[in-house]
């Protein structure tokens, strides 16, 4: 479990140096996101179905592939974990049109379907799209 721990710090130290962020697809991992509030990131999570999130962090209900567009108007980058390749474009579309970053891992082997920046972290790698203009 320690060396999970010290894995999991990396996705904590790039997504850090973000004001304010938005989870993708939360389901029923909510350590990255709490640790990320707790060190003054603003995060709010969505997801399909209702989760129950920590008190640090904002719940939202949205389908990224129909999204509301208001819910991510204010974020500096978009994340998701283990985002399957069929999310890849509409996640992008969600953070572009908010003029926000887009990072995320994948399942397993999957490559991403868009163009990124590879970034190695200690469980893998970390996809990175740079769309802020702000």
């Amino acid at each position: 479990m320690v060396h999970f721990r010290r894995d999991f710090d990396s996705m904590v130290e790039y997504l850090a140096g973000y004001e304010r962020v938005i989870e993708i697809g939360i389901g029923y991992r909510t350590d990255l996101a709490q640790a990320l509030a707790e060190q003054g990131v603003s995060v709010t999570a969505t997801d399909v179905y209702d989760r129950d999130v920590p008190s640090v962090v904002q719940f939202v209900h949205d389908d990224v592939v129909d999204p509301d567009s208001s819910i991510y108007a204010d974020a500096d980058a978009v994340y998701a974990r283990n985002l399957p390749p069929e999310l890849h474009r509409p996640a992008l579309a969600v953070a572009r049109d908010a003029d926000a970053d887009f990072l995320f891992t994948t399942l397993g082997g999957d490559q991403p379907s868009i163009p990124v920046e590879r970034k190695t972290i200690r469980t893998g790698t970390l996809y990175v799209t740079r769309a802020r203009r702000k």
